[in-house]
């Protein structure tokens, strides 16, 4: 019902605006057209690298040309809409490419060109792709492996995506969606909570509306693709700038705003309705800011019924990015984010005969969430050949949940379960990037987490050990600091080599691992190249705090928890035949090991946890369990070129534990194999009007489930698991394809985009969880999403 309402009110705006806008664009024919400008900067030091001649091509033909002056600033005006090639060249850098920069009319291009200089003399000319809209090249240059970068168009572009970088990368090769209803990502075949967030370089928390203490995702994402900039993606073997994860790394990166006039954005979609001003601050200084508000509780305040009963979702956020240089070589940058979130399911209006991701009929939940960061960053260059910055930063995480049981005969609530959850960091990452010749770079720095935690639970339960409801407040340090270095040995090896350590004041844990990476340039399209990692990952914060009653003292068993750990090894192989098509092999091999498990013989292993709303809180844990993760992944791309692109990818993968009583199993996530196929076309109908079809196919193995004790559970109503035949119960295969159509429409100075989403076109029933009622005393099995419509309506101005 609620994707109706959006459906028809986003038609009505479109159709309510095409005919003026036909009249806008009919009337601005002669507009001067749109500008594209930016800077040509050092890719090391980010000083200004003067006199870079710089092209735009369109159909291989030049538009357009100017020279960056002494401060690296360039400018080039009256382009007409369009996508077009940017190449940039200067004596003593390596040419830079970049294709399909989109140019409308609703919104000036500002770029900033990274110049790397030249290490190895070369007597032909060779254009380097550094491709700011495409993922050839990595913000980190000390990545060898399993990296990718993604930007705002990825998230707009991929069908399925809605805007959210976590849905995006379920498309990369080795990364597979934890469910429908949330927007988890499980990386070769790790549990979703050994992630790692940054924004700007500061460690955040989890970035999404209803997002639990201890896990990674949520069902809407709090990250805003209007605001975001080119960042990076790491699937494994990270580079040494990054530690405190087992799993895979987002490195979120915000655009600067407009600094010489004022720039507007209005949006309706799945993640709400929300408005973005941008524009100068005055000595050359930007600012960007975007404001989102749950579209169905605004329709729900408008009296409009949603579909929903009174489980109506509602949230907002505020994002913001602001820069001001301050001296020669130095600048402010501030961003921050903040978002609250909450919705009630009461047990009486669940509707048994829909799926129903979250509501149960036989309890009241209540949930509230609040979360944001923000930091203060000092960049400045020292020289042409060093840059350093320093940055202070705050986040804070709140999240209560309270549970009433219903009675099973007048359905009178009862306090079951409280939960409130609060988190507040204090943070300083410090980096400095040197290069001490043009085929040597050096990368330091240090992040200082300090962590105050007011984290309480009351659970009415009993379990053999009496675990106990606590109430605890601490505070710990997390302390991380890293090297590196990158050496281009010759025109055919380049190799990075680092080292990163980090020490936690909870269990008093340290550790210190090597980092390491090479390539090989066997010919000018082929490479090898093979990377290796020691990593460590502290638990989740609420761990620590589990209270078990010994002797009838409540005892805190897990504060000596230390590091889970893993070996991460990398080998592959990348064939790019043309600047349009690129081809990558790699395989992998993971050895986790220190991985926290029950002091008494079971199944219990934290490998499994970290994809549910309610956190993991076994208790008596000891850093004795281990895992491996096996497995080889495919990747073959055709980049967006001439309005088509393709992404195919495939992945092999085999995900075991073992717990305290030392059997091998499935992990929960353990889902064998996931292909996926993207493909997309743009139609430039009229040089105002261009038409976009996006098609998206997943296929990924049936995940393993615990079986349900039935007749222990019709005994002691409530669900009882088979626990020694753990991960033993396969799902069905799970497949799903989406369908992304609609149009971009430039006139006068604005630009309006219109598309609808349809998710699951078959309407394919995949399995989201098996679920005992006690009232009925049978097993259920609940579907995810099923056919779904997603409308998206974006206009700048």
């Amino acid at each position: 019902m609620h994707a109706f309402v959006l459906l028809l009110l986003s038609v009505f705006s479109g159709i309510m605006i095409l005919p003026e806008a036909h009249a806008q664009s009919a009337a601005t024919k002669s507009a001067p057209g749109q500008t594209l400008r930016g800077r040509t900067l050092d890719a090391v030091s980010n000083a200004p690298v003067p006199r870079v001649t710089v092209r735009v091509l369109r159909n291989d033909s030049l538009v357009r040309g100017a020279v960056s002056d002494l401060k690296g600033v360039f400018r080039l005006s009256g382009l007409s809409a369009g996508r077009y090639t940017l190449v940039a060249q200067s004596i003593g850098y390596n040419p830079v490419r970049m294709d399909n920069v989109l140019v409308t009319s609703g919104k000036e291009v500002v770029m900033d060109i990274p110049m790397s200089e030249n290490s190895v003399q070369s007597k032909e000319l060779v254009v380097t792709h550094s491709r700011e809209q495409d993922e050839l090249v990595l913000n980190s240059e000390m990545a060898m492996v399993s990296g990718r970068t993604f930007n705002t168009d990825d998230t707009k572009r991929y069908a399925g995506a809605l805007g959210d970088p976590s849905r995006m990368a379920q498309n990369f090769a080795g990364v597979v969606g934890a469910n429908d209803a949330r927007n988890d990502i499980v990386v070769r075949g790790n549990s979703p909570a050994g992630m790692l967030w940054q924004m700007e370089g500061m460690n955040i928390p989890n970035p999404n509306h209803f997002g639990a203490l201890g896990t990674s995702g949520g069902p809407v994402s709090m990250l805003n693709n209007n605001l975001l900039a080119k960042s990076d993606f790491f699937s494994s073997a990270f580079p040494a700038q990054y530690g405190n994860a087992v799993a895979g790394v987002f490195d979120l990166r915000m655009r600067p705003g407009n600094n010489e006039k004022m720039e507007y954005t209005v949006m309706m979609g799945f993640n709400g309705l929300e408005g973005g001003v941008e524009g100068p601050l005055g000595n050359g200084g930007s600012f960007l800011m975007n404001y989102r508000y749950s579209t169905l509780a605004l329709f729900s305040n408008l009296g409009i019924d949603v579909g929903v009963g009174k489980s109506v979702p509602v949230y907002q956020d505020l994002s913001l990015h602001a820069t001001m240089p301050i001296h020669d070589g130095g600048t402010l940058t501030l961003f921050a984010t903040g978002g609250m979130s909450n919705v009630d399911f009461p047990g009486n209006d669940i509707d048994t005969t829909t799926k129903n991701f979250y509501g149960d009929p036989n309890q009241d939940l209540y949930v509230k969430f609040r979360s944001m960061w923000s930091g203060l960053r000092y960049d400045v260059t020292l020289s042409d050949r060093t840059r350093a910055s320093l940055t202070l930063g705050y986040s804070g995480f709140d999240q209560e949940v309270a549970i009433d049981t219903l009675d099973w005969t007048d359905r009178t609530p009862s306090r079951n379960t409280s939960v409130k959850n609060v988190l507040s960091t204090i943070s300083a990452v410090g980096s400095l990037r040197h290069k001490l010749s043009a085929a040597t770079t050096l990368q330091a720095g240090f992040i200082v987490d300090n962590r105050i935690a007011d984290i309480s639970a009351r659970v009415d339960m009993s379990t053999p050990r009496e675990r106990y409801a606590f109430r605890s407040d601490s505070t710990s340090v997390l302390t991380q600091a890293y090297a590196g270095i990158r050496h281009i040995i010759s025109q055919v090896f380049v190799a990075t080599a680092g080292v990163h350590a980090q020490q936690y004041t909870f269990g008093k844990a340290f550790t210190a691992g090597p980092r390491a990476g090479l390539q090989v340039f066997v010919s000018d399209n082929i490479s090898l190249n093979a990377g290796y990692g020691l990593h460590a990952q502290t638990q989740s914060p609420q761990s620590y705090h589990v209270l078990t009653l010994e002797g009838g003292v409540p005892v805190a068993t897990n504060a000596g928890m230390g590091f889970t750990k893993s070996h991460h090894g990398v080998v592959g192989a990348e064939w790019t035949p043309t600047n349009r098509i690129r081809v990558r092999a790699e395989g992998y091999m993971q050895a986790l090991f220190d991985v926290p498990v029950t002091r008494h013989s079971s199944s219990y292993s934290a490998l499994n946890g970290g994809n549910d709303f309610g956190p993991d809180l076994e208790d008596s844990l000891v850093n004795t369990g281990t895992g491996r993760n096996i497995g080889v992944e495919l990747t073959a791309e055709h980049f967006f070129t001439d309005g088509f692109y393709a992404l195919a990818t495939a992945s092999l993968f085999n995900s075991t534990y073992k717990g305290s009583d030392g059997v091998s199993r499935n992990t929960a996530f353990n889902s064998g194999y996931v292909a996926n196929l993207l493909t997309g076309k743009e139609w430039e109908l009229t040089p105002d009007f261009t038409l976009f079809v996006n098609v998206r196919m997943s296929l990924t193995g049936g995940r393993f489930l615990t079986p349900l004790d039935t007749a222990a559970s019709a005994a002691q109503k409530t669900a009882v698991f088979q626990t020694d035949r753990a991960f033993s119960e396969r799902q069905t295969p799970y497949f799903r394809t989406d369908l992304r159509v609609g149009y971009r429409w430039e006139y006068g100075w604005s630009t309006m985009e219109f598309a609808i989403d349809i998710q699951n076109i078959s309407n394919h029933q995949n399995i989201f969880l098996q679920r005992y009622n006690p009232r009925t005393n049978t097993i259920s099995t609940e579907y995810q999403q099923g056919f779904f419509l997603v409308p998206t309506f974006r206009m700048t101005f």
